[in-house]
């Protein structure tokens, strides 16, 4: 486990100097595998930096080397990197946390998982506090990222979401408002409802328009009961009416899987609406 410390003692001792404006450098990982659960240690092991944990609905081939998971150390402040965070400046790495962890598995790995699987990334290089604006966010290499966080916890902080599928993720401070997020998620579901026949989007998009106008009127319990049969239809059809496979050689689209995560990230914002206001 980590210990509780800042993250500039072991970064500095990495690095040499680090500061925000550095040029980014790998972390060492640990990785181990325990049934569906793999859990990785960031940073040396005398004073890790973090501890990554990955839970899975259901995986086989699952090992250390076909996860193909890496860390580095990167330059909050690099062009490149901005400009892959949501527009408008309101979305914005720490400092005190510059890390992006690196889950890319070989083609040749033989992993397969279906549905979801459950990423937690604890650190004490940040402070929690209720209502925290710190989320976790998920991008392809070298794509935009966007909000996954199904909850923030202490411990220091515990950032915690859920994916169907990989590749790199850093936890970002988000002030962008409560409802724009929220409007942004019900934009990014319905646009994975598009792949599916209207047999099964239909259902699927009655539920979120339950939702979303549930949201509007402030039924903030309304809603989150529409995302549960959203969810619940979903879990139901997956695998067998709707697809649910990801795998290492990438030729399957985990539908359910996006449809699942989206909706389990939805549900979390709403949440902070209802309860610290937009």
């Amino acid at each position: 486990m980590i210990r509780s410390r800042s993250l500039f003692a072991p970064l500095l001792i990495l690095l040499g100097g680090w500061s925000a404006s550095a040029m980014s450098q790998s972390l060492p990982v640990a990785v181990t595998v325990s049934k569906n659960v793999a859990a990785v240690v960031i940073g040396p092991s005398s004073n890790p930096v973090a501890d990554l944990t990955l839970s899975f609905d259901d995986a086989s081939g699952l090992s250390p080397a076909s996860l193909g998971i890496s860390a580095q150390t990167v330059n909050i402040n690099d062009p490149n990197l901005v400009s892959r965070l949501p527009s408008g400046g309101l979305a914005t790495m720490s400092a005190n946390f510059p890390v992006m962890i690196t889950i890319e598995p070989p083609s040749t790995g033989g992993l397969t998982q279906h549905r979801v699987t459950h990423v937690e990334v604890h650190t004490h290089a940040l402070a929690y506090v209720a209502g925290s604006p710190l989320r976790l966010f998920k991008a392809p290499l070298n794509g935009a990222f966007r909000d996954i966080t199904e909850s923030i916890a202490p411990g220091s902080v515990r950032a915690r979401g859920t994916t169907p599928g990989w590749s790199q993720f850093i936890i970002v401070t988000d002030l962008r408002s409560t409802s724009t997020v929220i409007a942004s998620k019900f934009v990014y579901l319905r646009g994975q409802l598009s792949a599916l026949p209207s047999s099964e989007s239909t259902p699927l998009k009655n539920y979120l328009d339950l939702a979303q106008t549930a949201v509007t009127q402030g039924r903030y319990d309304d809603a989150d009961a529409a995302l549960d049969s959203f969810n619940a239809r979903v879990s139901a059809r997956a695998g067998t009416f709707i697809p649910d496979l990801w795998r290492a050689t990438r030729d399957t689209t985990n539908i359910a899987g996006e449809l699942l995560a989206g909706s389990n990230t939805l549900a979390f914002s709403i949440g902070y609406l209802r309860d610290f206001g937009s």
